[in-house]
């Protein structure tokens, strides 16, 4: 997520983005390459990541909702969409990640979307988990509608 957000916010190439998280954090190789497989695919299809969004984030205008919210629910969707990720595991781990680096309410905007997305027609891809309870479709964001 750290390397999603440098790259839009400080404009900067993938090369450049991953050098400073492993200078900074010195991630675990394994860990690292992880991470540049999850930020390529997301980047490789940021169109149909943004699409999906933007379809599920009523009243919002994608570049309205936070940089951190909009970063989260990317990479959660591609691993949904792209890597046949759990449904429930790609939402708790987006939650968490909310909650962590997003704004007070990030957490259950990021649900709204992720559980919106789940509960309609699956995009390509998905795989479903054995998700004992059903989030609500709790859609808030620290961002204005626009």
């Amino acid at each position: 997520m750290q390397v999603l957000y440098q790259l839009e916010v400080g404009k900067v190439n993938i090369d450049e983005a991953f050098s400073y998280l492993q200078d900074n954090f010195a991630p675990a190789e394994k860990d690292l390459e992880f991470a540049r497989h999850l930020v390529d695919g997301t980047v490789e299809n940021l169109a149909a990541l943004d699409e999906t969004i933007a379809r599920y984030s009523d009243d919002w205008q994608l570049k309205r909702i936070a940089v951190v919210d909009r970063n989260i629910l990317r990479l959660a969707l591609y691993e949904i969409m792209y890597e046949g990720t759990p449904l429930g595991v790609s939402i708790n781990e987006a939650v968490e990640m909310g909650k962590l680096y997003g704004g007070e309410k990030s957490g259950k905007f990021i649900n709204g979307i992720l559980s919106a997305v789940s509960k309609q027609s699956k995009p390509a891809n998905v795989k479903e988990s054995n998700q004992n309870s059903s989030p609500k479709n709790n859609v808030e964001s620290t961002q204005e509608p626009g």
